[in-house]
């Protein structure tokens, strides 16, 4: 078999994590991609992937090989651009991804900055509110808060956000002002079908993290109408940082609880290695990035 096909196949399972997803990467069949791999493993006389049936995962000689690979895909990738003249002017289609409030509030202005810059690309936004596994549903860039799951996929830092609590002032003079987690048992909660354990709240404590189940009274489908009912004075709503900043600032709302939350949380820029971080991939990564550090939001 070409040698350099091999190496493609290689590349494809590797950044996939999966025989099927990255045969389908490079539009070969499942049985063909393992015969490709258990060629290009003789060849080398060495094995490349450990295989369960609920895995697949590199080996220490495999991870090696991938980024030899991967860099020369990348050198070659951009040698054909540069022949083209891919380089000065990007063009093609990308998908990107985020939350819909965070995409709408933060990676929207990015895209518009991107096409007017690039007439020559076309966008789609996939702003949802669930993880969106890039690899398998073809994203290109995706935008992502919270702790980031071992991956072959490069990360680029741009933030943090925190989980915060907050009502507001007219709730807090009826109701009262929390001091310590407990006291919410005693208020009115606001919960957001979006948010992880929505039921199940979790607060940092001196010795240790504090777990407390609270009952909502209200229950919004999203963030944005949560947001809503707490300005309409109807109690507490858990929310990030940046999606209350505005309210925050201009005295609607006010935080309760600081001293009690938990860790910050980190707003990364992810896309996928080797040949697939294309110009037109680089060069938006380049726009958002710049973009979303420069945001006085997203550095708490």
């Amino acid at each position: 078999m070409n040698k350099f096909h091999l190496i493609s196949v290689f590349e494809a399972v590797a950044s996939s994590e999966s025989f099927s997803a990255g045969a389908r990467k490079i539009g070969i069949s499942p049985p063909a991609a393992t015969r490709s791999v258990n060629a290009l493993e003789v060849q080398l006389g060495i094995k490349l992937f450990i295989r369960t049936t609920r895995f697949v995962r590199l080996t220490e000689a495999g991870a090696r090989y991938l980024e030899s690979v991967q860099r020369i895909m990348a050198d070659m990738e951009e040698a054909d651009a540069v022949a083209v003249g891919l380089n000065a002017e990007p063009h093609g289609h990308l998908v990107v991804t985020a939350s819909v409030l965070f995409g709408s509030m933060f990676v929207m202005p990015s895209i518009a900055k991107y096409l007017k810059r690039f007439p020559q690309m076309s966008v789609s936004a996939l702003f949802i509110d669930r993880i969106v596994n890039l690899f398998e549903e073809d994203v290109d860039v995706g935008i992502r808060v919270g702790e980031l799951a071992d991956s072959n996929m490069n990360a680029v830092l741009v933030g943090h956000v925190r989980r915060i609590l907050c009502a507001s002032p007219a709730y807090l003079s009826q109701y009262g002002t929390p001091t310590q987690p407990l006291d919410l048992v005693n208020h009115h909660i606001i919960s957001s079908k979006t948010e992880v354990n929505i039921t199940d709240w979790q607060f940092s404590g001196q010795s240790k993290n504090l777990n407390l189940k609270v009952t909502p009274r209200l229950r919004a489908m999203n963030n944005d109408v949560a947001i809503q009912a707490a300005l309409y004075d109807l109690g507490i709503v858990r929310v990030m940082s940046y999606q209350v900043a505005e309210h925050i600032a201009a005295g609607k709302l006010q935080i309760v609880l600081r001293d009690f939350e938990m860790p910050s949380l980190p707003v990364n820029v992810l896309y996928v290695n080797g040949r697939q971080a294309s110009a037109k991939v680089r060069s938006f990564v380049d726009e958002v990035v710049s973009n979303l550090r420069a945001d006085e939001r997203l550095k708490h």
